[in-house]
């Protein structure tokens, strides 16, 4: 399978977790914007990313290919099939990408990606306003993530995926897990990063990794 992005993504890597822990093989292509490389934009038409290519099958949106990929591949079971747990996994992953995600991507759009990365500038203000929302999500989570365990009990699933994976991302702006701060937050993403499909993830994502970093810090 062909998984088209960036590894600092959260979506690109939320995807690549996915597939590592079902033992899918899966190779990472570039993609996003700016990029137009016709195959990519087939695969994913609004030019964002992640997107796939799965033996000709493409598609785009990382809740939709985890959606996908789950039940092509149920092997180990990543979104409940039960309502209730489906519902609850489907609720953190949203979560992730459009509440967590929403004030931390501000502070990483705007202070790395688009001055550092993709020079084409940033906004301050905006990356300010990041920084302010930020805390009330992080100490809501901290408030409801179990001390033992899974987000959703003694199965890990997509909705550990998604949120660690947002963690993840904000540590390249220094914004990661605050383990001080929230304990049980630290406790509950220090399992998720002894798996060892996030483990293999992340070995490939440190070959880049300390580059990133070392421009946030420039």
């Amino acid at each position: 399978m062909k998984l088209y992005g960036a590894m600092i993504s959260p979506f690109v890597r939320k995807v690549a977790v996915v597939a590592t822990e079902k033992g899918i093989s899966w190779e990472l292509a570039r993609g996003g914007p700016g990029v137009p490389d016709p195959d990519f934009l087939a695969a994913s038409p609004l030019g964002k990313i992640p997107a796939i290519d799965d033996d000709g099958f493409t598609l785009a949106d990382s809740s939709a290919i985890a959606t996908y990929l789950d039940a092509k591949y149920p092997e180990p079971r990543l979104i409940p099939e039960d309502p209730r747990g489906r519902g609850r996994a489907m609720f953190y992953d949203e979560f992730a990408d459009t509440v967590l995600g929403a004030a931390g991507l501000k502070i990483l759009f705007n202070r790395l990606v688009g001055p550092k990365l993709l020079k084409v500038g940033g906004d301050e203000a905006l990356a300010l306003q990041g920084e302010a929302e930020l805390p009330r999500w992080t100490n809501w989570f901290e408030s409801v993530v179990p001390e033992t365990g899974w987000l959703l009990g003694d199965t890990f699933t997509i909705a550990d995926i998604s949120v660690a994976s947002l963690f993840r991302t904000l540590a390249y702006i220094r914004h990661g897990v605050d383990a001080e701060a929230r304990p049980k937050t630290a406790a509950w993403f220090g399992r998720v990063a002894a798996r060892p499909a996030w483990a293999k993830v992340a070995e490939m994502e440190d070959a880049v990794a300390q580059r990133i970093m070392a421009l946030a810090d420039a």
